[in-house]
């Protein structure tokens, strides 16, 4: 068997058992039951997010303040708000935005986080040192409070918000996979990658990324829920979403003045936060207990 027969074959044994790992996830995640009901609660929650216009009649921006408090009945079943806009309405189509916000600010903080971890993990010595107290600036600061300050210099908005509650998760995503690198820096897989010439970026993203991904993957699921959390806040406190988008957390914002009188208004998007969090939670505890090393035979 000559060199490069020997190498294709090693490279194929490798994706092979790479696809093994992973099925053997999938199977162990499919059979925790308790991910099982976190993941058909959020698929619901999906659905109706991209066919709300198609479950509810009203818009959810619509004025008619004839219908200002309007109690629970047929043909509004969760009442209406102070100017008159279907509370369910609202819901339905505020799962878009408070989805969107925790996806996409948690997505965004992830791959910046991956790739700084990476290459602080790789390279080391002064790259590493530069990366770690820009961290540690960053960390300095309550995740929080750092989100307040940048929505406050950005202002309102979907792009704004995104960029404000991502910058606050870079820091646990970069500090866990460099720790992971850095134990897996030396294994012979990389040499053998350096050995056949494979470009740098290929050997950090193409085989060293790959193979300490796995506990990041779950940390990243259980910031989603955090996230959407964080979202609402903002919103709540005048500084994420306007209070005239149907988001669940300015939903919040715009009731809390009735809190008193008409406390419905506040409950119903609290609870869809509350459940949507809770889901996204518990399909990353099954995530955890399906990665974790200790349940492999």
């Amino acid at each position: 068997m000559n060199t490069t027969t020997a190498e294709t074959f090693a490279e194929a044994r490798k994706k092979y058992k790479k696809q093994g790992q992973a099925v053997q996830v999938v199977k162990r995640l499919l059979q925790n039951r308790t991910a099982i009901v976190g993941m058909v609660v959020v698929g619901i929650i999906i659905l109706i997010a991209i066919f709300a216009p198609l479950l509810t009649p009203y818009n959810p921006n619509t004025l008619d303040p004839s219908n200002a408090f309007a109690p629970m009945s047929l043909a509004h079943p969760l009442g209406c708000d102070n100017l008159g806009r279907d509370t369910l309405a609202r819901i339905m189509y505020g799962a878009r935005w408070s989805l969107a916000l925790g996806l996409c600010a948690a997505g965004f903080g992830a791959v910046i986080g991956l790739v700084f971890g990476t290459i602080a993990g790789y390279y080391g010595g002064w790259v590493d040192s530069l990366i770690m107290r820009i961290l540690d600036v960053l960390q300095a600061i309550p995740g929080n409070l750092l989100s307040i300050v940048i929505a406050t210099v950005l202002g309102s908005g979907f792009i704004n918000t995104v960029l404000a509650l991502s910058i606050g998760g870079i820091s646990g995503i970069t500090r866990m996979l460099r720790a992971r690198i850095l134990s897996e820096r030396s294994a012979e897989y990389l040499e053998a990658a350096a050995s056949i010439n494979c470009t740098t970026t290929r050997i950090m993203f193409g085989h060293l990324l790959p193979n300490t991904v796995s506990p990041v993957i779950v940390n990243i699921t259980m910031g989603i829920g955090a996230t959407i959390m964080q979202a609402a806040g903002l919103s709540y406190i005048g500084l994420g979403m306007p209070t005239s988008t149907p988001e669940w957390g300015a939903m919040l914002s715009s009731s809390r003045g009735f809190v008193s009188s008409y406390p419905l208004l506040l409950l119903w998007p609290g609870l869809a936060i509350a459940i949507t969090v809770l889901a996204v939670n518990m399909i990353g505890d099954g995530l955890r207990d399906a990665m974790d090393p200790k349940l492999k035979r």
